[in-house]
């Protein structure tokens, strides 16, 4: 019998051992990995598609004329969302999913205020459409300092101290600002890299601050996730799965 497939569109060149990866790797899916920013051209949607991930990264959504291949992404997300193949979007690519949806996303404005930058981990506050799915006292690794707002027609699920916008739901599609996939190994990965960038500016947790919570919720928020993903991806990779011929 032949694996539903599980289209990840990537942003970076890091090591792929997210629990993104490793829940599809558990699931049997056959995993298709995409770097449009390495000129690499992107699938056609078919109905052989169980899940599509995309990812966060350093590129900035509201600068198009900079980063042209965000035009494919978005057109790939669009598709997605017409096929309705269950779709989740993280940091970059939530604020792509928005994007595509109508709304805002880029630097924090008028429109969508915010405070400063989220590097760390931080609690996260579920909407009333949100309390099914985010516990209380939920804390997650963030790494950002744009936003998004939320698109008509979506439900607003989450928000944080600094920006109100963390989570949105439409249809069969999520999008997540935050950074529940990333490990304990990711994140100091992140450290070394992205530390430069966020250290020092308001909002910002020090590296000190950082790595007690690591340890504190590092276990709930592999829970969480990975009954997240369940629940999101399990349905439609099972599905696919029993039609494909053996």
């Amino acid at each position: 019998m032949e694996s539903s497939r599980a289209v990840l569109l990537r942003h970076t060149d890091d090591i792929c051992d997210d629990r993104v990866q490793r829940f599809f790797e558990a699931r049997g899916a056959q995993i298709e990995t995409y770097c449009a920013f390495k000129g690499e051209a992107l699938p056609e949607i078919d109905s052989t598609i169980a899940a599509a991930v995309v990812f966060g990264g350093p590129f900035c959504v509201d600068q198009p004329e900079v980063h042209p291949f965000l035009a494919d992404e978005n057109r790939f997300i669009e598709a997605c969302l017409k096929a309705n193949i269950p779709f989740l979007g993280i940091c970059q690519g939530a604020q792509q999913l928005a994007q595509v949806l109508g709304a805002y996303a880029g630097a924090p404005n008028a429109q969508v205020p915010a405070r400063g930058h989220e590097f760390g981990y931080y609690e996260l506050s579920p909407t009333p459409a949100g309390v099914d799915l985010f516990p209380q006292g939920l804390v997650v690794p963030q790494a950002h300092y744009h936003t998004f707002a939320i698109p008509a027609g979506a439900d607003h699920l989450a928000g944080s101290q600094r920006f109100a916008n963390q989570a949105f739901r439409y249809g069969r599609a999520y999008a997540f600002q935050f950074h529940a996939e990333v490990t304990k190994a990711g994140f100091k990965r992140w450290q070394d890299r992205l530390g430069p960038i966020h250290y020092g500016q308001e909002g910002a947790q020090t590296r000190a601050q950082q790595d007690p919570l690591m340890q504190q919720h590092d276990a709930t928020i592999d829970a969480w996730f990975s009954g997240f993903m369940d629940r999101h991806f399990g349905p439609e990779l099972e599905n696919l799965a029993q039609e494909q011929p053996s």
